[in-house]
């Protein structure tokens, strides 16, 4: 059986202000770059192979973070980087109903397709499993991407969307290349400890 930790990459300027980032190479902001440290503490605590990651800066950083004093292998794939935004990578809703009006997403904006986006990111899942049979590995990349892989792979479980920045999704792939799910949109790491939350 082979399992991945799937890792949304830390925030940057453009999630807190609400902006599509799409494929547009936004780096983490100095709270993103502390989440993954809190993220790689955690990991480790326990027995991962490997990264691979998004060619994006934002998830390139991350992964660095997470790996920062351990051995972890990062290699990087652009079938993990997130969906092409299109003409609305930059903008916040508001700014999308301003220009192209409420029933914006009905129109075509140059966006990449949730099928495009699941296709990638479940073939570099399945390359994985066939070069790493029981391995476990990190995959570090992002939120609309992830959600569209685990719905592909997880089909006849309920409809995941919404993963936070920095959480952690665990998922096996077995010898019959059924996949399940572990853990789903974990951000305990990022938690303060007892003693933190006292001061």
């Amino acid at each position: 059986m082979t399992t991945f930790g799937l890792i949304r990459h830390g925030s940057t300027i453009w999630n807190k202000e609400g902006r599509a980032q799409g494929s547009s190479d936004i780096p983490l902001d100095e709270g993103g770059w502390e989440q993954a440290r809190q993220l790689g503490k955690r990991i480790k605590t326990e027995s991962w192979d490997r990264i691979y990651v998004s060619d994006l800066i934002r998830a390139q950083q991350t992964a660095q973070a997470i790996a920062e004093g351990g051995d972890l292998q990062i290699s990087s794939d652009p079938r993990l980087r997130e969906l092409d935004g299109g003409l609305i990578e930059g903008t916040t809703q508001a700014d999308r109903i301003a220009r192209w009006g409420e029933d914006w997403k009905s129109q075509d904006l140059g966006l990449e397709t949730p099928e495009s986006g699941a296709a990638r990111g479940v073939s570099c899942l399945e390359e994985l499993v066939s070069l790493y049979p029981n391995e476990r590995i990190l995959i570090v990349s992002h939120g609309v991407l992830l959600n569209h892989v685990l719905n592909q792979i997880l089909s006849d479980e309920p409809k995941w969307h919404g993963l936070e920045n920095m959480s952690m999704t665990v998922v096996h792939c077995n010898e019959d290349h059924v996949w399940s799910c572990e853990l789903y949109n974990c951000t305990q790491h990022l938690l303060p400890s007892e003693a933190e939350a006292l001061d």
